[in-house]
């Protein structure tokens, strides 16, 4: 049996050992819109390329760089080929954890050009607790701990069907690469 997963477009990737030509944004776009966010704890379907849609909007809405904005794109790329991992248990797998950056670092790289800088990367984590936070408050009926931050998009819950996320997921993607000369 091998050690690779068939994606939608027919690659044979392995994620313990990515190769970057087999990466593609159309088996991003597809798995992550099949994706369910909190996994599948949640009171209605809402995936993790609706999610990471959000991530990229409120990149966008806060003013920074259309690669800022992209990266927020494509940030949970990775699981398109690794899966969700909930965070409080992921903290524990860190084998999981090196093997995850290091195929985002890869996903970076052909779709950004380098990895993220360390204040890039703090402000995309920011976008993405923000983010949590209201998936935590809207998706699982809790009310966090942490004040409610300040956004600056509309979050809509909203059940999509799969087909709809792909398709946008892949138009921001096009919108955001051409502005960035990838």
């Amino acid at each position: 049996m091998s050690d690779c997963i068939t994606t939608y477009t027919g690659r044979h990737f392995d994620p313990l050992h990515p190769e970057e030509a087999l990466i593609c944004i159309e088996d991003i776009a597809h798995a992550l819109s099949l994706i369910c966010r909190g996994n599948g704890h949640v009171k209605s379907f809402f995936s993790v390329g609706q999610h990471c849609i959000l991530c990229a909007r409120e990149a966008a809405a806060r003013s920074y760089s259309s690669r800022l904005s992209l990266a927020a794109l494509l940030h949970d790329a990775s699981e398109c080929y690794m899966s969700d991992v909930p965070r409080p248990f992921k903290k524990s797998l860190m084998d999981y954890l090196k093997q995850e950056e290091k195929l985002l670092k890869i996903i970076y790289r052909k779709y950004l050009g380098s990895a993220l800088s360390q204040e890039e990367d703090m402000k995309l984590k920011s976008i993405d607790n923000d983010l949590l936070w209201y998936d935590l408050k809207y998706l699982l009926g809790e009310t966090p701990a942490e004040p409610k931050p300040a956004i600056h998009i509309t979050v809509d819950y909203t059940v999509l069907p799969f087909k709809t996320v792909e398709e946008e997921y892949l138009k921001l993607f096009r919108q955001l690469s051409s502005r960035i000369g990838q």
